[in-house]
């Protein structure tokens, strides 16, 4: 339990930094803004890709409020998701793995939210709906919350932060549950090792918002009960408590639904290819 509170009290700092720099350019927002969002959005898939290679789900969580508000793009956001390792390298690096192992587990993280980044981002823009623009207020109408009665931007911040930390806290607790009384035996005999049925079944407990399933992954991958194609595509699609705050902040089901099955397809077709590496 005491873990269980650490690991959600760490996404806070996240959370509020996210939350009180989306007041500010909302407060500041104008054209040479806009401008400069513009060009940084660019690049957003690597520098997505790079932020979210740290083990901390902290990073997708702030990653999807700042797609909700507008701030970054859906290529940027499954960059950011594709890349989030949550516990999985810190369990390899405790086994005492080879560096090598992590470092290509690691590079495939990133390689796939690079590529797949731009290519969600290529073709929003070919369909007509590449441009974004901030949209902060929808956060508040979403949530229907009355932060927006408040003056400034600290008091808005941190009522989106409680908000939607409560929100994690309660779902995350209800799967720690789940998980305790299901057992690493049970998550086994779900995996398969038989090509591409143990990816696209890792691939979908990757979804489960939880680190716990990234430990027992791992621990099954060393014991041999998992094959490196099968953790590849639980690593890909898990994006730690990033697809929650998701669908808790954002609005437009059909975009959420998008780029669920955009992580889905890519984690497993990437995760069985590069089983192939290790």
């Amino acid at each position: 339990m005491t873990e269980f509170l650490l690991d959600n009290l760490l996404l806070l700092p996240f959370l509020f930094a996210t939350y009180l720099v989306l007041e500010i350019l909302e407060a500041r927002a104008d054209g040479a803004l806009e401008r400069s969002l513009g060009r940084t959005r660019r690049l957003g898939p690597l520098i997505g890709s790079i932020a979210g290679v740290f083990p901390q789900c902290g990073v997708s969580a702030a990653a999807a409020s700042l797609y909700a508000g507008g701030a970054i793009t859906a290529g940027t956001l499954v960059a950011v998701f594709l890349s989030t390792s949550d516990e999985l390298i810190p369990v390899l690096i405790s086994e005492k793995v080879p560096v090598s192992l992590i470092v290509k587990i690691l590079a495939v993280k990133v390689v796939s939210g690079v590529f797949v980044g731009f290519v969600v981002n290529a073709v929003m823009t070919m369909l007509g709906k590449g441009g974004t623009k901030l949209h902060v207020d929808e956060l508040c109408a979403h949530s229907r919350c009355s932060c927006k009665r408040r003056k400034g931007v600290l008091v808005p911040a941190l009522v989106h932060t409680a908000e939607i930390f409560l929100f994690i806290l309660v779902v995350s607790a209800l799967f720690e549950v789940a998980l305790h009384f299901m057992g690493e035996d049970s998550l086994r005999s779900l995996i398969l090792n038989d090509p591409w049925i143990g990816e696209s079944i890792a691939g979908l407990v990757g979804f489960i918002p939880n680190c716990a399933v990234s430990v027992s992954c791992a621990q099954l991958y060393l014991k041999g009960g998992m094959s490196a194609g099968a953790l590849m595509a639980m690593s890909l699609t898990g994006s730690g408590v990033g697809l929650l705050v998701l669908f808790r902040t954002n609005r437009h089901w059909t975009a959420n639904v998008m780029i669920l099955a955009v992580l889905y397809v890519s984690g497993v077709v990437l995760g069985r290819f590069a089983g192939f590496l290790f």
